[in-house]
């Protein structure tokens, strides 16, 4: 059995902290934060993590994070997003990549950075115990 490519935690650390500061994150960028430079074998490793971190955010009823890794050429999810059910689970069945896709994403992922920064703000205001 392979290691992973890195604690699920650390990952799901870095995309809330994308999410709460409204960005995205390309999967090179998010694989240079883990430490690595970009190559297909660990984008798809990384992959595999973002939909075991997507169900985990589900049961905690929290928004997915694996929107907000895309392509660095077009800033929308690779086809392994849409694959699982990205848009479909949503009512989407437009196509997957250019602007009606773009439009989708986007409004997907405001959603994401609305509930993490909405938290952040909570989390700030709370006085100290």
């Amino acid at each position: 059995m392979t290691e992973p490519l890195a604690d699920h935690e650390e990952v799901r650390a870095h995309l809330v902290a994308a999410a709460t500061a409204g960005i995205a994150l390309s999967y090179g960028e998010l694989l240079e934060h883990l430490g690595y430079r970009f190559s297909r074998p660990k984008m798809r490793a990384l992959c595999a993590m973002l939909g075991d971190i997507d169900r985990a955010a589900e049961a905690r009823g929290e928004p997915e994070l694996a929107v907000l890794v895309v392509r660095q050429s077009d800033r929308i999810p690779g086809q392994g997003w849409w694959v699982a059910g990205g848009g479909r689970l949503r009512g989407y069945d437009g196509p997957w990549e250019g602007p009606e896709a773009a439009r989708f994403i986007r409004a997907v992922q405001r959603e994401t950075f609305a509930f993490w920064q909405s938290r952040n703000e909570t989390l700030a205001t709370k006085p100290a115990r």
